[in-house]
């Protein structure tokens, strides 16, 4: 075989691997929308006002774990809301912010937010896209005041760039900030458990699941109602009789509301312990022990709580193993709500 052959024979192989090439069809660009679950009721938030764009959500994601957000730079979003916790703080009753000084009450975990029409332990804050508000000006959590942020963001040549590319122009303004935080924080939806595959007819529940959600449903589900596990109430489920902690009644002062807290979804409550907006139960054993026998009475106590919860250790272990169903591995572990840094 002469040179001009081999070369010849090679340059024919090349292009007939170039022209299989061209039938693979390349890797689709991944859809990003909001998307409501089939089996959810409708949601309070719906992004009408603010299209949710990969640019969007990726500024957001950013946003949320960059420790550039706190006063030192040390403390992020994700410091206290992580992933694989459902972006609870597990394992800690109160979290740390900025200078190691802990926090008044438990990170509530952030799923579905975009169903909730307020936020926080006491409902604070009203709307979704400025939850972050409360953290990020907050002394015990980033401790930095706003237009400072604002400040430090627009002199970050990385942070320029991708306001411009999230938002069609140049600036960054709280606006921005807080559109691009929603849209992560936003589709931050769980809706893909055991217990939703149940829902959906595609998997079954044991019989002590079953069992579970029986009791659950007789015992638990007038404040832990429908497929998102809250009404979204206040309310005193009895943890004490006098209250350093005002609960929602320091936000309307009315007294009819002290010691009263926000009804928690339950979605992922296996992954999220400690327990209770100030963190006091370590387990779900604990959780269900205080309802049956830990109930402290006070003028504001949920009158459906005053005789407690009757459940023997049988029922209690019933309970706990069908709130194991509402664990959604595919939500904690999605790479699109990882770490981009």
């Amino acid at each position: 075989m002469t040179k001009f052959t081999f070369i010849l024979l090679l340059s024919t192989f090349a292009l007939a691997l170039s022209s299989c090439r061209k039938d693979i069809p390349e890797e689709p660009v991944p859809e990003l929308a909001f998307t409501v679950p089939a089996h959810f009721p409708n949601p309070v938030y719906n992004f009408s006002n603010n299209p949710v764009t990969i640019d969007g959500f990726e500024l957001g994601r950013r946003l949320f774990y960059d420790t550039r957000l706190s006063l030192d730079n040390t403390v992020s979003c994700a410091s206290c809301h992580r992933q694989g916790a459902a972006f609870s703080d597990a394992g800690f009753p109160l979290s740390q912010g900025v200078g190691g000084v802990f926090g008044d009450r438990n990170s509530i975990a952030l799923q579905n937010l975009a169903w909730n029409p307020a936020f926080m332990w006491d409902g604070g804050v009203n709307h979704i896209e400025i939850s972050s508000f409360a953290a990020i000006v907050h002394p015990k959590e980033l401790n930095i005041d706003f237009a400072v942020l604002l400040e430090r963001l627009r002199g970050i040549g990385e942070y320029q760039l991708l306001f411009e590319k999230a938002f069609g122009s140049p600036g960054i303004d709280d606006q921005r900030f807080f559109y691009a935080m929603t849209q992560f924080t936003g589709l931050m939806i769980s809706a893909s458990s055991k217990y939703d595959d149940y829902l959906k007819g595609t998997t079954s529940l044991t019989v002590q699941e079953t069992t579970g959600k029986a009791l659950f449903e007789q015992n638990c589900a007038s404040c832990h109602a429908g497929v998102l596990f809250t009404d979204f109430s206040y309310r005193n489920n009895g943890l004490d009789s006098e209250f350093t902690d005002l609960g929602r009644k320091g936000i309307t002062n009315n007294p009819d509301d002290l010691g009263k807290f926000r009804v928690p979804s339950l979605r992922n409550v296996a992954l999220t312990a400690p327990y209770m907006h100030d963190g006091r139960f370590a387990n779900l054993d604990q959780v269900l022990n205080h309802y049956v026998s830990g109930i402290q009475q006070s003028a504001t106590l949920d009158p459906n709580l005053a005789q407690g919860i009757g459940l023997n250790a049988s029922e209690r272990a019933a309970i706990i193993a069908f709130l194991h169903t509402l664990t959604d591995t595919k939500f904690t572990q999605h790479s699109r709500f990882s770490n981009p840094f």
